[in-house]
């Protein structure tokens, strides 16, 4: 894949996060592709104010995992791509790795709780010798606004006042 195929799954991706925002939830969306193919994709849950308490297992990354395992179709982990709309967390790149992905594409850097900058090389072999690939920055201005939206409204009580929230909004 080039930048150009980058750009259009990623699109995709933010089409997923903006559903997730119509939701009321987090907006954070994600596509798996493969040969040109999305093969799965999944959206954030559990992060409306009016659950009255907020879901950390839902994330878009591993709903789409899950997506794709449910579908039980064939795929070669090591050709396929994850596009997610934000910076995978811990959760999400253990997932990734141990789910023996190469390549995760993501828009939005989570300032609070990437984990891509996490050094792989000092963790166990699993994870050492996983020799992922990691892009990030497509199409981020367009994830930035969806989340810059999702902080402007009220009505969100997600991750409000926190450092998250104080970094995407200085950033426009």
């Amino acid at each position: 894949m080039n930048a150009l195929d980058d750009e259009f799954y990623m699109g995709l991706a933010l089409e997923q996060a903006q559903q997730a925002y119509d939701a009321g939830e987090f907006p954070v969306g994600c596509v798996i592709v493969q040969d040109g193919r999305v093969l799965a994709s999944g959206t954030r849950l559990g992060t409306r104010s009016d659950r009255g308490f907020f879901s950390e297992t839902d994330h878009a990354e591993i709903r789409a995992l899950r997506a794709l395992e449910n579908k039980g179709i064939r795929f070669d982990p090591q050709k396929a791509v994850v596009f997610s709309t934000m910076e995978p967390c811990l959760m999400c790149l253990g997932a990734i790795i141990i789910a023996g992905f190469k390549k995760i594409v993501y828009a939005y850097e989570d300032a609070m709780g990437g984990a891509t900058s996490c050094d792989l090389t000092r963790m166990n072999p699993l994870y050492a010798d996983s020799g992922i690939k990691i892009i990030s920055g497509v199409l981020r201005k367009k994830s930035l606004d969806l989340f810059c939206n999702f902080f402007n409204k009220e009505s969100n009580q997600y991750w409000k006042n926190s450092w998250l929230e104080t970094y995407t909004l200085q950033q426009k």
